[in-house]
C-alpha cells in the first residue's frame, strides 16, 4: 500500500510537471490587422488578399479595421471571395464612428466574426445611380435581385439575419452597433479594440472545409499589416477626382508640346501623366464616352492654335471637356463622382488659359514679321542721294538702292520703305 501511494505521488507530479512545462510553452494565436479606409477600390482588394495571404503563412487571426463608405462591387467581391477561403479566421471590426456602408456591409457579412463599436454603423447597400439617384426600373430591379440573394447567402453562410440583409439591399436598411447585434446583423458589440480582443478569447470559427478554430486572443501580440509604398501611390491616384486631374494635366502637356514642337518637356511630363491617367480610369472602370469627350475637347483645343475660328473651337472644346467630365462616372455610386466644383474650376482655368492662347495667335497672325525682306515695310530711312527717282537710301548702318514713288525726294529727307523688290527698295517721304 506504501509503495502503492508513493507511485500515486510521482505519477500526479510528472503529469502536473507536464501540464506546467505545456502551458508555459504555450502561446496565445499571433493577430496581424489590415485597414479599409475609405472608397473600396481593386488596390483595396489587392491589399486584402496580401495581407490574409501572410497571415496565413504566419497561422495568425486577421482583423480587418473598416471605416467605408462603400466603393466598387467588383472589389467587393474579390474581398468577399477571398475571406470565403481564407485558411486563417477573419474579424472585421467596424471602428468607433466608423461606416460599414454599401460594400462594405457585404465585406463585414462575409467575415468570419462581424464585430461593431456601438457608435458605429451599417448598412444601406441598395445599388444606386452615380448622381445618388435610383436606377431605371429593369436595371434596378436587376441589381437588386442579384445582391439580394448574394448577401443573403453570405449572412446565411455566417448565421447572421438573412432577412434584415435582404432589407439593407432591397430598403437601403441601417443600424448602429447596439441595433446590429440585436437583431443577429453581429456577432460582437466591442467599445474599443482591446475590448474586442476580450471577447474574441474563446470564441470559435468555421473555416473553408468544416474546420473549427477557438480563437485564443488572451495575450496576442498584433502587428499591423499597412499598404506598402506601390499600394499607397495606386491608392491614392485611383481617385475620381484625381484621375481627372491627371488626365487634364496630361492633356494639357501634349497640347503644349504639339502646339510647340520640340519643346520636349511638356510631352514627356504630359505622356507619363496620360499612362497615370489612364491606369487610374481603368481601376475605376471609367466610360469610355467620358474619356473620348475630354480627348475630343484636346483636339479642338489643338485645332485653334492651327486654325483661327474665332474662339468656336475652344467653346466646342470647353463644352466637350465639362460634357466629358460629367460623364466620366455616371454610373458609378455617388463616392467616385467628380467633385462639380473641381470641374467647374477645370473649365474656368482651361477658359482663361486658352482665351490668352487664342488672343496671342491672333496677333501673331496681325503682326508683321520682325526679320527678313519683309520686316523693313515700313521702316525709316536716310536718302544719302537724290532720288530722282533712283538714289541711294541709308538703312541701318548699309546703303541700299532705291526708287521714289512720289516724286523727287532731296539729299538728307527722311523716307519710309513701302516694298521690297529683292535687293532695291521703294520709298516715299515719311512726311
Amino acid at each position: 500500500m506504501r509503495h502503492f501511494v508513493v507511485l500515486v505521488i510521482i505519477c500526479l507530479a510528472i503529469t502536473s510537471n507536464v501540464l506546467a512545462i505545456t502551458k508555459a510553452g504555450a502561446t496565445a494565436q499571433s493577430i496581424e490587422t489590415l485597414e479599409i479606409k475609405g472608397a473600396i477600390v481593386p488596390v483595396t482588394a489587392d491589399y486584402i488578399n496580401r495581407g490574409i495571404t501572410i497571415a496565413e503563412q504566419n497561422d495568425s487571426i486577421v482583423i480587418i479595421l473598416m471605416d467605408t463608405p462603400g466603393g466598387l462591387g467588383t472589389a467587393m467581391e474579390e474581398i468577399c471571395q477571398r475571406i470565403g477561403r481564407s485558411e486563417v479566421p477573419v474579424i472585421v471590426y467596424v471602428e468607433p464612428e466608423g461606416w460599414a456602408a454599401s460594400a462594405g456591409t457585404f465585406i463585414t457579412m462575409a467575415a468570419h466574426v462581424a464585430a461593431m463599436a456601438p457608435s458605429s454603423a451599417i448598412g444601406a447597400a441598395t445599388p444606386i445611380s452615380g448622381e445618388g439617384e435610383e436606377l431605371p426600373e429593369t436595371v434596378k430591379r436587376k441589381a437588386i435581385n442579384f445582391y439580394e440573394a448574394y448577401i443573403a447567402a453570405l449572412a446565411k453562410d455566417r448565421g447572421h439575419n438573412v432577412e434584415w440583409a435582404k432589407q439593407a439591399v432591397r430598403e437601403a436598411a441601417s443600424a448602429d452597433g447596439e441595433t446590429a447585434l440585436a437583431n443577429n446583423v453581429i456577432d460582437i458589440l466591442a467599445d474599443d479594440y482591446q475590448d474586442l480582443l476580450n471577447q474574441l478569447n474563446g470564441f470559435t470559427v468555421n473555416l473553408t472545409g468544416d474546420r473549427q478554430v477557438t480563437l485564443d486572443t488572451d495575450g496576442s501580440v498584433t502587428t499591423a499589416i499597412p499598404m506598402n509604398l506601390a499600394e499607397r501611390f495606386l491608392l491614392a491616384i485611383s481617385d475620381s477626382n484625381v484621375a481627372y486631374i491627371l488626365l487634364g494635366l496630361a492633356m494639357l502637356g501634349i497640347f503644349l508640346e504639339l502646339s510647340n514642337p520640340g519643346t520636349i518637356f511638356p510631352g514627356v511630363i504630359g505622356g507619363i501623366l496620360l499612362l497615370l491617367a489612364l491606369y487610374s480610369l481603368s481601376m475605376l472602370s471609367a466610360e469610355w464616352s467620358g474619356i473620348l469627350l475630354m480627348v475630343l475637347a484636346c483636339v479642338l483645343f489643338l485645332l485653334e492654335t492651327f486654325v483661327t475660328s474665332g474662339g468656336l473651337l475652344v467653346a466646342g472644346g470647353i463644352a466637350s471637356l465639362i460634357m466629358g467630365s460629367m460623364v466620366l462616372f455616371s454610373d458609378h455610386p455617388a463616392v467616385f463622382q467628380i467633385n462639380p466644383w473641381l470641374i467647374a474650376g477645370v473649365a474656368i482655368i482651361v477658359s482663361i488659359f486658352f482665351v490668352f492662347v487664342v488672343s496671342a495667335i491672333i496677333r501673331g497672325h496681325r503682326r508683321q514679321p520682325a526679320t527678313g525682306a519683309e520686316g523693313l515695310v515700313n521702316m525709316l530711312a536716310v536718302a544719302k542721294t537724290d532720288l530722282n527717282p533712283a538714289g541711294v537710301v541709308f538703312l541701318h548702318g548699309e546703303n541700299w538702292n532705291a526708287t521714289s514713288e512720289g516724286g523727287k525726294i532731296s539729299h538728307g529727307d527722311e523716307v519710309k520703305i513701302t516694298e521690297v523688290a529683292g535687293l532695291k527698295l521703294k520709298v516715299k517721304k515719311s512726311k
